[in-house]
This record gives C-alpha cells, sequence and structure tokens, in this order.
C-alpha cells in the first residue's frame, strides 16, 4: 500500500514537472522561432524508453483519445478567437482547402508513397490521407501572435479548422476498404456528407444552446462558466460523433458561434479556454513523442523515406492542390505562395496514423514512423520559416490589438456589471476628445487609463490618445451599445 502511495507522489512529480517544462518551453521556442510543439514532442522523446528511460509508453489506444480529447480542446479555443465577419469573405476558399485541397494532396502523395515507401496502392493511398490535412493545433500555434493579414490568416485558421473531418473520413474509410475489400465506394461518399452535414447542424444547434446557457442560468461562480461552455463543446462532440457526424467539426462550428455572440463572463472563457488549449496541446505533443522510439524513428531508410515524401509534399502536393482547390478565387500569386507554403502538419496526422495501428493494418508500423518524420520536417523546415516568407511577401498586415475583454468584478455570478477593457486604435473615432466629449451610455464609467504603461486616473477633461488602454464600468444592458460606440471608426 505505502509503495502505491509513493509511486503516485512520482507521478504527481512527474506531471508537474512536465507542465512547467511546458510552459517555460513556450519561451524559447519564441526566441529560436522553433515551434513550440516541436519542443513538447522533443520531451516526449527524450523521457521515453529509448533516451532517458523514465517513462516507457507504447499505448496507441491511449494517446488516440488523449489526442482526439486535446483537439476537441484546441479547436474549441481557436473556433472561440474566430471572427465571423472576418472569416465570412473566405468561407468558399477555405472549404474548397478543407475537401478538394486534402483530397488532391492524398492522391498526390499516395503516387509518392506507393514508389518512395515500395508499398502497394492501398496502403499508398492510407498514407496520403493521414498526411493530407493541414493541423489546427500547428496552424494556431504558429499563426496566433503573427499579425499576417486578415484575409490569408483566416483562410489558413479556418481550412485547418475544418478539414479535419476530410482527413479522418479518408483514412477510416482506407482502413475499412483495406480490412474488408467488399466495401460499398458509394456508401462511403454518402457518409462523408452525411458527417459534414451532421457536424455543421449539431455545431449550430449545440452554439445557440450554449449561448442562451451562459446568459441564462446564473451560477454560483464565475469560474464555473468556462468549465460549463467547455462541458458543451465535450457534448457537442460527443452526440455528433455518436449519430455518426463529425464531431470535431461540429465542436469548430460551436466554438465560433459562442466566440462571436455576447456572453456572460466571455473574459473568464476566453483566458481559461486559451490556457486549456495550451495545456492540453503540451500534453497532447509529449504522449505522441512518447509514442515514438528514436532508435525506430532515426533509422537511414525512415530518414531517406521521410525526406522524399516530404519534399513532395511541401513542394509539389501541397501547392497543386492549393492553385486548382483556389481557382478563380481571387488570390494573389504570392498569396497562393504562402497558403502553399503554410499547409502545417501536426497532432492530427500522428493521431491518424494511430488508427491503422489499432486496426492492425500490414505496415501501419512503417507508416507511423514515417508520418511522424514527417511532421517533425513540416513543423521545423515550415514552421519556422512562414513569418520570414510573410515579411518577404509582404503579407504581414497592422500589428494585431487585443480585443475588448471584461473584468468581473466578483466572483458570483448574479452581478449585473462588467469591467470592460478595450485598446484605443489610430483609426478610432474618440481619439482627441475628452471623456465629457464622448457620449457614453448611462450606468457607464472610466475608471482607469493605461497610456505609455502608465496608469491615468481619468477626469472629465482627459483626453483620449492612439494606444490607449480603457477601464470601464458598465452594466451588461449596456455593453453592447458602449461597444459599438468605441468601435466607430474617426
Amino acid at each position: 500500500m505505502f509503495s502505491e502511495i509513493t509511486q503516485t507522489h512520482y507521478v504527481v512529480l512527474f506531471i508537474a514537472i512536465l507542465f512547467i517544462s511546458g510552459v517555460i518551453t513556450t519561451k524559447f521556442s519564441a526566441r529560436l522561432g522553433v515551434p513550440a510543439l516541436v519542443l513538447f514532442i522533443g520531451i516526449g522523446m527524450l523521457i521515453g524508453s529509448d533516451a532517458l528511460g523514465i517513462v516507457y509508453f507504447n499505448n496507441a489506444w491511449m494517446a488516440q483519445i488523449i489526442g482526439v480529447f486535446a483537439l476537441i480542446i484546441i479547436l474549441f479555443e481557436g473556433g472561440l478567437q474566430t471572427d465571423w465577419p472576418t472569416l465570412r469573405p473566405i468561407i468558399k476558399p477555405a472549404l474548397s482547402l478543407a475537401t478538394l485541397g486534402v483530397f488532391i494532396t492524398t492522391l498526390l502523395v499516395a503516387v509518392a508513397a506507393k514508389y518512395i515507401l515500395a508499398i502497394d496502392w492501398e496502403l499508398a493511398l492510407l498514407f496520403g490521407a493521414i498526411v493530407g490535412s493541414t493541423d489546427a493545433a500547428a496552424v494556431f500555434a504558429v499563426l496566433k501572435d503573427q499579425p499576417i493579414q486578415k484575409r490569408i490568416g483566416a483562410t489558413l485558421e479556418a481550412e485547418s479548422g475544418s478539414n479535419d473531418p476530410m482527413a479522418v473520413f479518408l483514412t477510416v474509410s482506407m482502413i475499412e476498404w483495406i480490412t474488408n475489400p467488399a466495401t460499398n465506394a458509394l456508401l462511403l461518399v454518402l457518409t462523408f456528407f452525411l458527417q459534414m452535414g451532421l457536424g455543421l447542424l449539431f455545431g449550430y444547434l449545440f452554439g445557440k444552446l450554449t449561448v442562451a446557457a451562459l446568459n441564462r442560468i446564473n451560477l454560483d461562480s464565475s469560474g464555473l462558466y468556462p468549465l460549463f461552455a467547455i462541458a458543451f463543446a465535450l457534448l457537442t462532440y460527443g452526440i455528433t460523433a455518436s449519430l455518426n457526424g463529425s464531431g470535431l467539426l461540429a465542436v469548430y462550428i460551436l466554438a465560433i458561434i459562442i466566440g462571436n455572440a455576447d456572453i456572460a463572463y466571455r473574459y473568464s472563457v476566453f483566458r481559461f479556454s486559451e490556457g486549456f488549449a495550451w495545456m492540453m496541446q503540451i500534453l497532447m505533443f509529449v504522449i505522441l513523442g512518447l509514442l515514438v522510439f528514436p532508435s525506430d524513428l532515426f533509422t537511414w531508410e525512415i530518414i531517406l523515406q521521410g525526406l522524399a515524401v516530404s519534399v513532395v509534399l511541401i513542394a509539389i502536393a501541397r501547392p497543386v492542390a492549393v492553385f486548382i482547390s483556389t481557382f478563380k478565387m481571387k488570390f494573389k500569386a504570392k498569396e497562393l505562395l504562402f497558403l502553399s507554403w503554410a499547409g502545417l502538419k501536426g497532432a492530427v496526422p500522428i493521431v491518424l496514423a494511430t488508427f491503422p495501428l489499432l486496426a492492425d493494418v500490414t505496415g501501419s508500423q512503417q507508416i507511423f514512423n514515417v508520418v511522424f518524420f514527417v511532421v517533425l520536417t513540416s513543423c521545423l523546415i515550415q514552421g519556422t520559416t512562414i513569418p520570414v516568407l510573410a515579411k518577404k511577401l509582404a503579407l504581414f498586415g497592422p500589428k494585431k490589438t487585443p480585443p475588448m475583454h471584461t473584468l468581473e468584478l466578483i466572483s458570483l455570478g448574479k452581478a449585473n456589471a462588467e469591467m470592460v477593457e478595450y485598446q484605443i486604435d489610430s483609426d478610432h473615432g474618440v481619439i482627441g476628445k475628452t471623456l465629457n466629449d464622448i457620449p457614453f451610455p448611462d450606468d457607464t464609467l472610466v475608471n482607469g487609463i493605461i497610456r505609455d504603461g502608465q496608469l491615468i486616473t481619468p477626469s472629465g477633461d482627459t483626453y483620449i490618445h492612439s494606444g490607449d488602454l480603457l477601464y470601464i464600468l458598465t452594466s451588461r444592458k449596456t455593453k453592447k451599445s458602449l461597444k459599438k460606440l468605441l468601435d466607430s471608426k474617426a
């Protein structure tokens, strides 16, 4: 009994060290220009049985469960940050990239895999399906703090958030075909449209339900609202997937609806989801790093095969897919080049590569190792050069400014007031006006102004400058009109 308790202590200590290392790693990744997820994978490989031997882990089923759970949280957080007015104009190219683009990439990579890996066509198509989609976790992480032009950044984020259903469908269909050659191809195609349709439908319905629940149910603590929202995300995935719909697509749609609605304790929901997404990202990539054995991965055969496939994927398959699937959609050549280069691979291909392992498909271990190497190559080569390429192509937009946030006054959920935090940009109409000149709604009070890092105690004669950060106390009923006033342009 005592030994079991001691082991529990060690497990808790190990998890603590793991998360502290992960958080510190994000700081180093920014300085080194390396995506944090690569360093997370490196931590997993380092503490695995082939290196330090601290943890022995080869449970593909458990890795798949953790991976899917983490993807739900990451997609939920990414959807919350998606601005609908920015997303709406690029829905067509994003969906085309997420469907037709993935399909074209799959076919082209399959042809390369057939001859590079010396496998039959069924396995080659399975390999192409696994690496055919861009990864939401990787794209969100790399683009998060980069001032990429809105149209391009939104296209990439929407594509990565919505292309998982196509990749999952193609992967599962190929496994079904390999294990059961009598599978009806027409039935598989109908299944895909059913999955997409249910994903869109349930995502929309549960999104509206979640917004209503967050605004109408008074909880005893503001800390419960973020948990409530994430619980709805998990519920949405579970119900949609149980009905053979695309649970990941449903979660992304749900999060977009929540993120663009006026919900209670919005700031708490956003900040908690961001922290939770980082935690799950650290856990997921460390687990995936543990799952691979470096002695099997870094052999000359796997290295040469992985590099050859990566070259075809990055230099041929992805660009061809982008140019075809966005044909006549008014993208400039440099924008298409950037979209081609930014098709990052990440957790999704590795998680999908566990599917054939669990199905005992012949040659699945080789596929897993090569997929893992391709993901590492994509992250190291593409992930580290995306900001540089965007700058070279002059695709940087204005510096990202924080959205209007709200700081809850007290921990109880029954308060009818919120503290709004708002950043004043150079084109806002309130610049140069005094607080007395601005027609603030009733029940509104400017409590403080942060200017050049200094706190200014406001009075009626205080002028508003570009770059000011305002803290405004307002009632919930006037928050919408306050936002409209502050958003007005000069």
